[in-house]
């Protein structure tokens, strides 16, 4: 059986095991630098930078999905979708079908025009299921980033 919930505070642990979990499967283990404080400042203020869904499996904790809100020039309010991940020995039991579909119905219940996430090139198992979402693809822009910290 498949229950999501969103987070709280108490699984902050949970949630950055995820994440490492995650950065280890997109081979960048140690660019991980998030702390525990920084999750929950973040995410359990008064108007929170971040939503987080865990997806739990016969109850054990399966997946999460990682979300916040954008601002588009062109397409006005977007859901990003930082991140979501099915560890391994989950997936294929239909999880990572209905977190998308929960963060779908975030953007629609908070009225975005739609949603943005990334994929690595080579993922491409995961390529192949966000085609079947009929989401577009782009292959043209060049992911830009500066750390200050």
């Amino acid at each position: 059986m498949i229950t999501i919930r969103k987070a709280i505070k108490s699984d902050i642990p949970d949630i950055i095991c995820l994440v490492k979990e995650l950065a280890l499967f997109e081979k960048s283990a140690n660019e991980v630098t998030v702390t525990e404080e920084d999750y929950l400042i973040n995410g359990f203020m008064d108007n929170p930078l971040y939503g987080c869904n865990l997806a739990f499996y016969d109850g054990k904790l399966a997946a999460f999905s990682l979300w916040y809100f954008r601002f588009s020039t062109w397409k006005g309010k977007r859901l990003y979708l930082e991140d979501l991940y099915v560890k391994e020995d989950y997936r294929g039991f239909g999880i990572g079908k209905i977190l998308l579909n929960t963060a779908i119905n975030e953007a629609r219940l908070c009225n975005c025009s739609g949603l943005m996430w990334q994929v690595l090139d080579w993922n491409t198992s995961a390529i192949e299921f966000y085609k079947k979402f009929n989401a577009n693809l782009d292959g043209e822009w060049i992911n830009v980033n500066l750390n200050i910290k």
